[in-house]
């Protein structure tokens, strides 16, 4: 991942993206082009059916990956009030993935976002997503962002 490191502060408790989460799947999400990408391999604690990642480990994936494409792109703390997925193949524990998170549309009150899977190696969709994230209170919003998006600057002291 060449791009600049989106989710920096991750002493926190997210499941997707939190470091002090004992369970959780501590993605690092990284700017590209279009929106953000990041690495992952499923481990055998996220099996469903024998061998297989369950649906709702992928569907956190994807909804993550769009997350973190609107905190990126729109500079907002949103949450998800619809998310629609299409799982294309079954994916295997221990397969690399490669995630991708895009705005696709950036209205006053909501932003609409996609997000895909892809084997990392071979590029076959695996999973994709649409979302649509919709704002919080100022007031929450601010205590997150003070939570999740610290500057840079304030981490450092």
């Amino acid at each position: 991942m060449a791009g600049e490191r989106v989710n920096r502060v991750t002493d926190h408790g997210c499941f997707g993206c939190g470091e002090r989460n004992p369970i959780g799947l501590k993605l690092a999400f990284y700017r590209e082009e279009e929106g953000v990408e990041a690495s992952f391999t499923p481990q055998p604690e996220h099996e469903g059916y024998i061998g297989l990642v369950h649906g709702g480990i992928l569907a956190t994936l994807l909804d993550e990956a769009m997350s973190w494409a609107v905190i990126s792109t729109a500079g907002r703390l949103m949450v998800t009030a619809h998310l629609s997925i299409a799982f294309r193949r079954p994916v295997a524990v221990g397969q690399q993935l490669r995630l991708r998170g895009w705005v696709e549309r950036s209205e006053r009150r909501l932003v609409r976002a996609r997000a895909e899977i892809r084997d990392a190696v071979q590029g076959t969709l695996l999973a994709e997503a649409e979302g649509t994230f919709l704002p919080v209170a100022a007031d929450r919003e601010k205590s997150w962002r003070e939570q999740y998006i610290r500057s840079a600057t304030a981490d450092s002291e």
